[in-house]
């Protein structure tokens, strides 16, 4: 049977939940409404879904405060797409740092949604265009680091497990496919995210930023990542790639 997606739809005001709900399953989705950060956990706990779009301005726990717990707990690879209804950078910014994938700032149109749950879910299955991957791979050393590309997580010497966003991942994977190499900011967007999403300037900047975060990598040596003034960002550390034996 063909997969159809599962979106959960997160908003206090029943009124937009509805409707977005309703949307999505009249253009071939499934959809199921969930009116605060309780309902949404427990939903994922108990159905299996492809992507959350999560309201912010909600009373309680705000959407970036559910973001932030949901990358950090058992659900942290469901992609989320975060609706917002002021269109502030900071909003944008803080979405982003708190590990979501894409946001659309209310008032917006329906169709507007659609296409960036499309395009996010797309994202997430499929590596970006461009980017050479050897599939058979399931390991990738660096430093004190693997990366697991199957589980999309971190391990360090001890074995610790460090979590990564969606985002996180992808802009990794594409340092690790392109050691020694510098990439500007366009390369980077172009290569994590693609054309579908309207991005701004800052946002690889503070995707670099997350991933030293999880690497350990202090701003002084930047022994991971380093920044090329005017150009763009190198990944320096020399990369081992592992099969399924590894």
């Amino acid at each position: 049977m063909e997969h159809v997606d599962h979106i959960l739809v997160v908003d206090d005001d029943h009124g937009i939940r509805t409707g977005i709900v309703d949307y999505l399953r009249k253009n071939g989705l499934r959809a199921s409404p969930a009116a605060d950060g309780r309902e949404m956990f427990a939903q994922l706990d108990t159905s299996a879904f492809d992507l959350v779009v999560l309201d912010i301005m909600m009373p309680g726990d705000d959407g970036l405060v559910l973001c932030r717990n949901l990358r950090g707990g058992k659900h942290r690879h469901v992609p989320v797409v975060l609706l917002t209804a002021r269109d502030d950078e900071t909003d944008r910014i803080i979405g982003l740092e708190m590990g979501a994938d894409d946001y659309v700032t209310k008032p917006f149109s329906p169709r507007e949604l659609l296409a960036r749950i499309k395009a996010v879910i797309r994202r997430t299955r499929m590596l970006p265009p461009n980017l050479r991957v050897t599939e058979t791979s399931e390991t990738i050393s660096f430093g004190r680091w693997r990366l697991d590309t199957t589980a999309r997580h971190l391990l360090d010497e001890d074995g610790t497990v460090v979590s990564l966003s969606g985002a996180e991942f992808r802009l990794l994977r594409v340092f690790l496919d392109h050691p020694q190499r510098v990439l500007s900011r366009d390369q980077l967007l172009n290569l994590t995210q693609g054309r579908d999403a309207e991005l701004f300037d800052r946002s690889i900047d503070l995707l670099v930023s997350r991933l030293r975060q999880r690497l350990l990598d202090g701003a002084r040596d930047q022994a991971y990542i380093k920044t090329v003034r005017s150009e763009g960002y190198v990944f320096s550390m020399p990369v081992t790639v592992h099969g399924s034996d590894a």
